[in-house]
C-alpha cells in the first residue's frame, strides 16, 4: 500500500513538473526568443538543456512509477476492456507523443542555436512545442479523469 501511495504522489509531482515545464517554454520562452527579446543564446542554451534533463528523468520516473501502478491496478483485460483501462493506455501514448515532441523540438531548437541564431529556430521549433505543450495538457486531463474515477460516473 505504501508502495503504490509513493508511486502516486511521484508520478504527480513529475506529470507535473514536466507538463509545466514544457508549457513554459512553449508560452513564454520559444515565443520570446522568437520575437527578438534575447541577444545571446546562451541563456537559451542552458533553458533547452534544463527542458531536456527534466523531460527525460519526467519520462523515466512516469514509466517506471506508471508501470508499478497499472501492474498493480489492472490486468491486460482490464486495461483494454474498461473506461479507466482505455484512459491509461491513452496516457501511455499521449506520454510517448510527449516524450517524442519535446525531442524533437529541443534538437531543432539547439541546432539553430549552435549556429549562433535566435529567432530562426525558435520559428522553427516553436509549432512543435505548441504541439508538446497541448499532449501535455491533455495529459493531465487524462490524469484527472483517472483520480476521479470517471469510470464510475458514466
Amino acid at each position: 500500500m505504501v508502495d503504490v501511495l509513493a508511486a502516486r504522489t511521484a508520478h504527480l509531482v513529475f506529470a507535473a513538473l514536466w507538463a509545466g515545464s514544457v508549457c513554459f517554454v512553449a508560452a513564454v520562452v520559444v515565443p520570446l526568443a522568437r520575437d527578438g527579446a534575447f541577444n545571446r543564446t546562451q541563456p537559451l542554451e542552458v533553458i533547452s538543456g534544463k527542458l531536456t534533463s527534466i523531460s527525460r528523468v519526467s519520462s523515466l520516473v512516469l514509466l517506471l512509477t506508471g508501470g508499478h501502478l497499472a501492474g498493480n491496478g489492472y490486468t491486460f483485460e482490464g486495461l483494454v476492456g474498461t473506461t479507466n483501462g482505455r484512459l491509461v493506455l491513452a496516457m501511455v501514448a499521449l506520454w510517448l507523443l510527449l516524450t517524442a515532441l519535446v525531442e524533437i523540438g529541443v534538437k531543432r531548437f539547439e541546432t539553430g542555436l549552435t549556429g549562433k541564431k535566435i529567432r530562426e529556430p525558435a520559428r522553427d521549433a516553436l509549432p512543435v512545442f505548441r504541439a508538446a505543450a497541448v499532449a501535455a495538457i491533455a495529459l493531465l486531463i487524462v490524469a484527472g479523469l483517472l483520480s476521479a474515477n470517471v469510470a464510475r460516473l458514466l
